[in-house]
């Protein structure tokens, strides 16, 4: 599903650099990035998901080479193969929760809203808790209730992969076990693979493997 070779990536000429220089991840497989603040491990979500490019090296997401794509085609490919649940939820503010769920749907022609979508909405909201809370705007809605629409954005277009920065982190015990359940579930449907950033080191046993920033730092590979 997911394979980086030799990637360097900096921010400015003395900023921060990450270096991968291998990296893989199968199709369903389920693997936790963990690693100290700074490291690098949100930096790598967004070169996946081509939010970001390389400076140098090559990164293929289900058999197309995203770094070697134009600005609007790594838009395009992301919201159609890929689900990104963002560390700052990166919710619109103007639309609603509902019109957030299914907003790659607005700027991606090949995907289509249809009755299965809106349906596939409205079970992924009941299971998230906020079923009831769709109308509203983000500005209406707990820090909780907006991750949750995140999530439920991420999921709706069943993608071949999931990009999660810390998709639990501002819930509580129950509802991180729960949310993991549903990542899991919804993943094992699309045969979709998971990689996700996670500070909690209560939910790696839960995952095949654990990647660990650290290896990189010393110029080892994944």
């Amino acid at each position: 599903m997911v394979r980086v070779e030799n990637l360097t990536f900096g921010y400015g000429a003395d900023g921060f650099r990450l270096r991968v220089p291998e990296f893989s991840l199968d199709d369903g497989e389920r693997v936790a990035v963990v690693g100290p603040s700074g490291s690098g491990k949100t930096t790598l979500l967004n070169l996946i998901a081509g939010i970001l490019r390389p400076d140098d090296g090559r990164i293929d997401v289900a058999g197309t080479e995203v770094s070697g794509l134009s600005d609007a085609a790594r838009r395009r490919f992301r919201a159609s193969r890929i689900g990104f649940v963002f560390q700052d939820f990166a919710l619109l503010d103007y639309l609603s929760a509902r019109q957030n769920i299914f907003y790659p749907y607005r700027i991606t022609p090949a995907l289509v809203l249809d009755d299965a979508a809106r349906d596939r909405a409205e079970r992924l909201a009941s299971a998230c808790g906020i079923g009831d809370k769709l109308d509203r705007h983000p500005g209406g809605l707990s820090q909780g209730e907006q991750q949750r629409v995140a999530i439920c954005r991420a999921l709706v277009t069943q993608p071949k992969l999931i990009l999660s920065d810390e998709a639990t982190g501002n819930l509580d015990p129950d509802s991180k076990a729960r949310i993991l359940d549903l990542l899991f579930e919804q993943a094992t449907e699309a045969g979709a693979a998971v990689l996700a950033v996670t500070h909690d080191h209560e939910l790696l046993p839960r995952f095949e493997r654990v990647l660990d920033f650290a290896q990189f730092r010393e110029g080892a590979t994944a």
